[in-house]
């Protein structure tokens, strides 16, 4: 039998802490937040585990320490709108939902806005909108956001998604071509600039439809 509070302690300290995410309020939320209730059946075992867990139809869940160091980016404040693009089970969607005022998320697959319906609902969440449709060129419909955070990788950013944010407002995207891919932190500095930092380097599955850059065949 899975000690689960046990195993939540031990992601957090083994795995999400040593990748260098140390911000009290993003070590609460992973350390209240039941990771097992987000994994499809018979996948348990698995909840804190340092792997992607598959949630079928090709989606998975990141691993735990790649979803610290993102929250830890975006600096959740309980006044915060957020965006995410890619629900999944709603496990990173649940997390947002604790630290920010409301959560708009967004994926392409209705059976996936579906089982994070029941998900959220189960631990009692109320403060996020689901909606299903495709947003790898953008989620316009509740912008400006303070937050956005992109769960697919995409080989480059489209700009929409930079112009979407509040002035301060902060943008968390997995860019590149898989092996080597970078996960970055834009942050809107003005209404005409933006900053960018690179996080780490990662590799993780692509959103679906995501816009393909020219590439030169030789």
């Amino acid at each position: 039998m899975l000690n689960v509070e046990q195993a939540r302690f031990n992601m957090i300290e083994q795995q999400v802490r040593p990748w260098d995410v140390l911000d009290p309020k993003v070590l609460d939320l992973m350390q209240a937040m039941p990771r097992e209730a987000f994994v499809p059946a018979g996948y348990e075992g698995l909840a804190y585990a340092d792997i992607e867990v598959p949630l079928g139809n090709g989606e998975i869940m990141l691993a735990p320490r790649i979803v610290g160091r993102m929250l830890q980016a975006v600096n959740i404040d309980k006044h915060d709108i957020a965006l995410e693009v890619g629900t999944g089970s709603g496990y990173l969607t649940a997390l947002l939902a604790k630290g920010c005022r409301k959560v708009y998320s967004v994926d392409i697959d209705p059976a996936m806005t579906d089982i994070a319906r029941k998900n959220l609902e189960a631990q009692g969440i109320d403060n996020v909108t689901l909606e299903t449709g495709d947003a790898a060129l953008g989620w316009d419909a509740h912008a400006p956001y303070d937050i956005i955070v992109v769960t697919g990788s995409m080989p480059v950013l489209p700009k929409i998604f930079e112009k979407s944010l509040n002035r301060g407002g902060r943008l968390v995207a997995i860019v590149g071509d898989a092996p080597v891919m970078k996960a970055v932190l834009i942050t809107r500095t003005s209404d005409t600039e933006w900053s960018q930092e690179v996080m780490f380097e990662t590799d993780i599955k692509p959103l679906r439809n995501t816009p393909q850059p020219q590439r030169f065949a030789f």
